[in-house]
């Protein structure tokens, strides 16, 4: 992904502990304090929901996939991501 930055999302957490430009220094941050989660890719200026339809990883079959609620939610399992559990990716 093309200007994306990588958040992470520590195990039982509903909201980012990081986010970070490169994966490096994420990895060092994580191994740091040993944390377990997972460690995502997102664009930038850009919904993650605008930007599964722009590149086909997701394609609206009915009109519920196009409301509020639903994009809302959204998350796209085609994004770049790693799991990390103590500290190291798994």
């Amino acid at each position: 992904m093309k200007n994306g930055i990588y958040i992470f999302v520590g195990e039982g957490s509903r909201f980012p502990s990081g986010v970070f430009t490169t994966t490096q220094d994420a990895e060092q941050w994580i191994r740091k304090y040993s944390l377990s989660g997972i460690l995502s890719q997102y664009p930038v200026d850009e919904g993650l929901y605008d930007w599964a339809i722009e590149n086909d990883f997701f394609k609206a079959k009915n009109e519920h996939q196009k409301e509020a609620k639903f994009i809302q939610q959204f998350t796209c399992a085609s994004i770049e991501h790693f799991h990390f559990e103590n500290g190291e990716r798994g």
